[in-house]
Order: structure tokens, then C-alpha cells, then sequence
């Protein structure tokens, strides 16, 4: 009796710790190692010294070369290390593993027993320490980032208490306003696509009410072109020259859901 009840133990043990569940589950399992470096909110460095870039996410940035941090961005790197500074976490990739300075691009998971288990992309948005940011080639299970988020504005938790990072309206976007941004904005008609354009061309341009903004939506949204005129919204992405590009059709939340 004794030896069928240790073997039902170790059966169990077994497939509750194989089975992990969630959009981790699906992704390709990669390298553990320990957090010895807090880079800023969405960046660390293991002890085998890779770096990593938390993916799905965008965190102030700490500007360490040149310029006075972001808004909240040392908040945000304090967050980060108090979630993972010392312990063991395990790396899953979502698409494509690496990028030109050769960071690791991974959502991270806690996987030691000194302290809460942590998806710690997914935590760092559900605190108020990041914003959604999603890439297409690093996109697989971000739609359980989108709701992290929306609990944080909601709460008005970490950096949703900063004027820096609230959404703009259209209108009050010119030529000289950059950086990555969620824009409220209602859709006009189709736009002139640029001759010369960074990278590939967009799928279509759509000019906002007001024409302050023009919205170039990409390729991988391209079902964001069918979005009839009068569409009001939030659309997040870089902003340049008084285009906004939209590169994943989660960047966009319909106004009546983004309230």
C-alpha cells in the first residue's frame, strides 16, 4: 500500500510540474540562469551574461549613456528587482530568440521556491510598470498582456498616475511630437502612403479627424484597414513627423472596450 501511494506521489508531482499551463506552455523553453543585473523595467542580465529583453512590453527607460530617465523609470527598475534581483528564472520564447545587440527576446518566469512564482512580463504590466508593446516576430500569447494592462489603468497602478504616459488626443499631435505613444484619435478616410518609407511599405494609411495624425498601420494589421471612418479609438505606436505606425492589430482598442 505504502509503495502505491509514494508512486501515485511521484506520478503527481511529476505532471503538476510538467504541466504548466497558460500561453508559457505553448512558447519554446529556453535558458535558466540567475538575475544578477537590473537594467531597466524590461531588461536584466543573467549569470551566464545574457541579456535579456522582456518582450510584450515597453518600460521607462533609464537612459543610462546620455539623458535623465523617463518618467517612473527608476520605479519601474525597482519593481523589476524586487520581483527577480537573485532568483532562478527560466526563459520562453515567442518567436524569434534574439536581436541585433544579441539579447535574448523572452517572456521570464520565476522558477525557484524564494519567493511568489511570477510570469514576470504579464506582472510587470499588471503593476503599472510597463506598457503593452507588441513586435510581430515576438507576438505569440501577448493577448493575456492586454488584460495585465487594462487592470493597471484601471487601478491607475505604477506609471498610469503619470501625465507622460496617459493617452493624447490626435489633435494634439504635430510634426515635432515622437516616441511610442497611445493616441485617442477617430478614424477619416485612407491617406497617401509615403514614397520612401523606414523599412516595409504599411498596408494602408488612414487619416485621423482633424488630419493632425496620419496612422500608417502595418502589414500585420492589415485588417485594421477595414475599420470604416468614424472609428474612435486608442492606437498605440511609434510616432514620427505626425505618422503613427501601427504594427500589431493589438494596438488598437475600440473606444467603447478602451474605456
Amino acid at each position: 500500500m505504502r509503495k502505491g501511494v509514494a508512486a501515485w506521489a511521484f506520478a503527481f508531482i511529476i505532471v503538476t510540474g510538467c504541466g504548466k499551463a497558460g500561453p508559457l506552455s505553448e512558447m519554446e523553453p529556453g535558458e535558466r540562469g540567475r538575475v544578477v543585473r537590473i537594467i531597466d523595467g524590461d531588461a536584466l542580465v543573467l549569470d551566464t551574461g545574457q541579456s535579456v529583453r522582456l518582450v510584450g512590453l515597453e518600460a521607462p527607460a533609464m537612459n543610462w549613456r546620455d539623458n535623465d530617465p523617463d518618467p517612473f523609470a527608476e520605479k519601474a527598475s525597482r519593481m523589476l528587482e524586487d520581483m527577480v534581483m537573485g532568483r532562478e528564472v527560466r526563459l520562453y520564447f515567442p518567436g524569434l530568440t534574439r536581436d541585433r545587440y544579441d539579447r535574448a527576446l523572452a517572456h521570464v518566469e520565476t522558477a525557484d521556491a524564494k519567493g511568489p512564482d511570477f510570469w514576470v512580463n504579464e506582472e510587470m504590466l499588471r503593476r503599472g510598470g510597463a506598457r503593452l508593446r507588441i513586435y510581430p516576430d515576438t507576438s505569440a500569447g501577448s493577448e493575456a498582456l492586454v488584460e495585465a494592462e487594462r487592470e493597471a489603468r484601471s487601478a491607475r497602478a505604477g506609471l498610469w498616475e503619470e501625465a507622460a504616459y496617459l493617452p493624447l488626443r490626435a489633435s494634439a499631435i504635430d510634426r515635432d511630437t515622437r516616441g511610442f505613444l497611445i493616441v485617442l484619435a477617430e478614424l477619416g478616410g485612407e491617406a497617401p502612403i509615403p514614397a520612401e518609407t523606414y523599412g516595409d511599405s504599411p498596408a494602408c494609411a488612414r487619416s485621423t479627424v482633424g488630419r493632425a495624425l496620419v496612422i500608417d498601420i502595418a502589414r500585420g494589421a492589415e485588417r485594421l484597414c477595414d475599420l470604416p471612418a468614424g472609428t474612435m479609438g486608442e492606437f498605440r505606436g511609434w510616432v514620427s513627423g505626425g505618422r503613427l505606425d501601427l504594427v500589431h492589430p493589438l494596438h488598437f482598442e475600440s473606444q467603447s472596450s478602451a474605456d
